[in-house]
């Protein structure tokens, strides 16, 4: 363990994880273990694909832990009308935060008002229902100015959140990603590094690059690598 993660209490980083299961292949047994996972280390949220929301929902009812799931998964490459539907089946459903895939090919191309009525409509839909929105901005696949540029276009349509990565996109969160997204935003939202964080020292620099929530599928190995039973 590194020195600045053995600084950490795992109480406290769980407190900050979305505990995450969204490959393909997931199927409902490996849900209902994520799920009892997330309530007994107490992550933020057990983030998955909509398809298992309301079974995530279910399992974590009458528990403090937050259900999220991804939306317009794992592209960003549906219509804003596909993507505002599914936002609203996820809160008709019971789910507590939105992660969605912004399109990542109209911000390439220069389209500012797509992305950010796109986003928008999923805000709207999402904070009818008190559900925050996370904007997910591929950061692997933009250059430092459409990072910002995406990061001003979230936050202009709402947002509650950017984060990095989806951890399908070719590459994950890095530390120098997270600390530009923190510049941009400042105060004014939360980031989210999400996409190859296995380790506690890998939680630890995301944290100090300006993270205030950590996407991982390893949250287990991570919260008991800091002492949890």
């Amino acid at each position: 363990m590194s020195s600045a993660s053995s600084a950490l209490d795992w109480k406290s980083v769980a407190a900050v994880i979305d505990h995450t299961l969204l490959k393909p292949e997931a199927t409902a047994a490996q849900v209902d273990k994520l799920c009892a996972e997330a309530a007994q280390y107490g992550f933020a949220c057990a983030m998955v694909n909509t398809a298992h929301a309301a079974r995530c929902v279910a399992a974590l009812r009458g528990t403090p832990i937050k259900t999220g799931v991804t939306l317009a998964f794992p592209l960003g490459a549906t219509l804003t009308s596909v993507k505002r539907f599914e936002a609203a089946e996820a809160v008709r459903l019971g789910v507590d935060e939105l992660d969605m895939v912004m399109n990542v090919g109209a911000l390439k191309a220069g389209e500012r008002t797509l992305v950010e009525d796109d986003i928008r409509g999923v805000v709207e839909i999402g904070h009818a229902a008190g559900a925050i929105v996370k904007v997910i901005l591929e950061t692997c696949l933009l250059t430092s100015d459409e990072k910002q540029l995406a990061c001003e276009l979230a936050l202009a349509a709402g947002a509650d959140f950017v984060k990095t990565s989806t951890g399908f996109g070719g590459g994950g969160a890095t530390v120098e990603d997270v600390a530009l997204l923190r510049r941009v935003v400042g105060n004014r939202a939360g980031v989210k590094a999400s996409g190859g964080i296995r380790t506690a020292a890998d939680v630890a620099a995301m944290l100090k690059a300006g993270a205030d929530r950590i996407g991982a599928s390893a949250g287990v190995a991570i919260v008991k690598e800091l002492g949890a039973p």
